[in-house]
């Protein structure tokens, strides 16, 4: 037996007129809050670049960044943990298709939503891939990830996207960035490390990630 998940039932990538800088290629699900979610088990991200470490990174940056925002309750769970690699559930269902904007299985059981719910100790989970990373002189870090609610089995939230230093619209979303975090007069020098300090530049990205689940107000 089979829940059915709600397909993402839009047409492109979702745009917002905003004060502050977010991703653009996301979903929300319109008729649930995130905020009412107990507790969030962060599943360290699959990787299909050739930087290994960078799925750790990433995975560490949206711990710290989803924290900030203080919505929801947060665990890290690693891929070599016994209880995750016990569940034996992928990470990422593949590219997207016609009727699958952001490559979100169709279907869980009731069994694995169970069995998540039990073993990861968590009210929803959120699960994805680092599907491409580039260091400098070019960064880009490429992310496919979603939150699925364990309690019944429906998507909350979608992103898929790439951040590519090169890309004058990242360039200026990253001045904004430091425009509304940063509080010192040297605000150029540090927009210029972020595009050639890896570190920097995915805590950018990390940014903009959790600033996609802030419900409208």
């Amino acid at each position: 037996m089979a829940l059915l998940l709600p397909l993402v039932l839009i047409s492109g990538c979702h745009y917002r007129t905003i004060s502050v800088p977010k991703a653009d290629c996301y979903y929300l699900n319109p008729t649930k809050d995130v905020r009412a979610v107990g507790r969030v088990a962060i599943v360290e991200l699959g990787n299909n670049s050739s930087y290994p470490q960078i799925s750790s990174d990433v995975t560490e940056a949206l711990f710290t960044a989803l924290q900030k925002k203080q919505l929801f309750g947060l665990t890290i769970v690693h891929q070599d943990d016994p209880a995750w690699r016990s569940l034996q559930l992928d990470l990422d269902s593949g590219p997207p298709t016609q009727n699958n904007t952001f490559g979100v299985p169709s279907t869980y059981t009731l069994e694995q939503l169970s069995a998540i719910h039990k073993t990861l100790k968590c009210d929803a989970v959120l699960i994805g891939t680092v599907t491409e990373y580039h260091p400098y002189p070019r960064m880009a870090v490429g992310l496919r990830m979603k939150l699925v609610d364990l309690r019944d089995g429906q998507l909350l939230w979608a992103l898929e996207q790439v951040w590519d230093s090169a890309d004058k619209t990242i360039e200026r979303r990253i001045k904004e960035y430091f425009q509304s975090q940063m509080r010192s007069g040297f605000a150029p020098l540090r927009e210029r490390l972020v595009v050639v300090s890896p570190l920097k530049f995915i805590n950018f990205v990390a940014y903009e990630v959790a600033e996609t689940l802030q419900p409208e107000r």
